[in-house]
Order: C-alpha cells, then structure tokens, then sequence
C-alpha cells in the first residue's frame, strides 16, 4: 500500500510555502510572502490557509522553520531575520491549529537532508549552506542528519563575523545586508534589485555581490577545513541567483584541493526544505507506527 503523501511546510524570513510531497517529489504547492511584522499565530494561520485546499490529503505533517527549534519549542537565532518570540510552544500551536502532531526541524537542517536524500548529494555525506534572507546550514555525514544537543548544528550564519564588521556572519553577507548595503549606496531596492543591477552594469551593485560572495568563500574554506565533506551544497533565493555562485567560486581561485571545497547548486532549489522535512516526517510515521505494531 502507497503511504499517503506528507503536508510539508517551509516558513522562512521571505515567503511560506505548503507543499504535498510523494516519494520525495512535490505534487502540489502553493505558497505567499512571509509578513515578517504579522507574529506566529498569524503566520501559522497563513499556513493552514494555504493547506486547506488539499485536507484528507495527506497523512503526516512536518513543519520547517527559521531560527531555533527545540522540544517543540521555537525561539529567534537572529530576530532581523524573523522577530520570532522566545520560547513560542510552536509543536502545540501546531497541533492545536491543524489537528495532527508535526515533525519539526530547522528549515537548513531539513534543506540539508533533502539533498541528502533526493538532492545534489544524494545517499553520501555533504555539508549544507543557504544564502538567504539570512544564512543557514546542515551537516549530513554517516547517513545522519546532524542536529546536536541544542538542535544548533549548521548554525553556520551565527558564527562570529568573518570580516571586521556585524554581531553575526549573516548580517555581513546574506540578503539583508545586501539590501542595506544598496540603502548605503543611494540606489535603495531589495536584494533582487541588486542582482537586476549588477546583470545591467551597475558597478557599485556588482561590487556588493562581489563581497558578500568572496565572505561566503570564506565561510566554505572554513568549513571545508572542520567537515572535510565531498560536497558543499549551495543554496537558498541569494546562492541560487545568477551569477552568485560563480563569484564565490572566483573567490576560492587560489585554492588548490584537497583545501579548496567543491560547490555544486542544490538540485532541490526552493523545495530542499519542504522535501526534507517530509522525509523526516514519513520516517517518525513509520517508526511510530512500527512501535505500535511492535507492542501489540
């Protein structure tokens, strides 16, 4: 008999997506801006709003979120990313607003294990990394996600800063400080706005990807030195754009292996989070279910 699909949602600092996902492929999504300003409860009622449509559909829930998620509890790693309150009871809201338990995970943590197991470094070992509104990541390595004793494996964009300025790596290279680097310059607009600029010849917006892209170089050496993965997946809405992944692989010319790290895109794209969460959910379904069966 085939398992019923899994409701996957992605919420993240931009957009909030619902998907159905199939033996690791997405048969049906939709998806909305994120209102950064709107809270938690307003956020999860987007999500049941965008899932109504499909209800009696599915048979397990797994929820992916920014920031830090642990006991069923979610709190901000970085609240410029999302004003998450500290301590939010997110696995009984959950339960409360769509009558079922979730499994949940960080949205990095998860995209990492859909590459794992449906994406660019599928079956083998490989490190994480999306660049985003802000930055993220996962370690798969021995055929285990890992998420340590806090849940805060991967935490890649909490790292103190790599260059002189910034509490976080995040906020001296991900989507935000794009935008605030563009506020900087005069010219204003979003991170999008960025890159429109630089593929029309702005200088001043090329020279902004440029150093966000060589301090994500830098974290991939870093990282590359503590894992020592095959693969360093790169992705999310900024390490997905044009162009973007091959400046930071300008930034690494003067490495040589086994030093320098092998990029390669996220085969998932935007759905790594929701395909992974989804897998972590079927498999707490089926161990679940096994355990009953095993007791009876």
């Amino acid at each position: 008999m085939t398992a019923a699909p899994v409701l996957a949602f992605d919420l993240g600092g931009s957009k909030t997506l619902a998907a159905l996902v199939a033996g690791h492929k997405v048969i049906a999504r939709a998806e909305t801006a994120t209102d950064r300003a709107a809270g938690p409860e307003a956020w999860l009622a987007a999500m049941a709003r965008l899932a109504a449509p499909w209800a009696g559909r599915y048979g397990a829930i797994g929820v992916t979120v920014t920031g830090l998620v642990q006991g069923g509890v979610w709190s901000a790693l970085n609240p410029a990313t999302l004003a998450i309150p500290q301590g939010f009871p997110l696995a009984a809201r959950i339960r409360a607003v769509m009558g079922q338990e979730a499994a949940l995970a960080n949205d990095a943590q998860a995209a990492a294990w859909g590459e794992h197991v449906a994406g660019a470094g599928r079956g083998g070992d490989l490190v994480f990394l999306t660049v985003s509104t802000g930055i993220g990541g996962g370690v798969v390595t021995g055929g285990r996600l890992l998420q340590g004793r806090a849940g805060l494996a991967g935490s890649f964009g909490q790292f103190g800063p790599l260059a002189a300025e910034g509490a976080r790596f995040e906020d001296t290279a991900a989507g935000l400080w794009i935008a605030a680097e563009a506020d900087a310059t005069g010219a204003g607009g979003d991170a999008r706005a960025v890159f429109a600029a630089a593929a029309a010849g702005e200088g001043w917006a090329a020279a902004i990807l440029d150093l966000s892209a060589a301090r994500v170089a830098r974290l991939c050496r870093n990282l590359q030195l503590a894992f020592d993965p095959p693969v360093i997946v790169i992705g999310g809405g900024i390490g997905l754009a044009p162009t973007y992944l091959d400046r930071v692989e300008a930034a690494l010319g003067d490495l040589a292996p086994p030093l320098r790290p092998s990029l390669v895109r996220a085969a998932l794209g935007g759905d790594a989070g929701a395909i992974g969460i989804a897998a972590l959910a079927a498999a707490r379904t089926t161990e679940r279910t096994t355990e009953r069966e095993t007791l009876t």
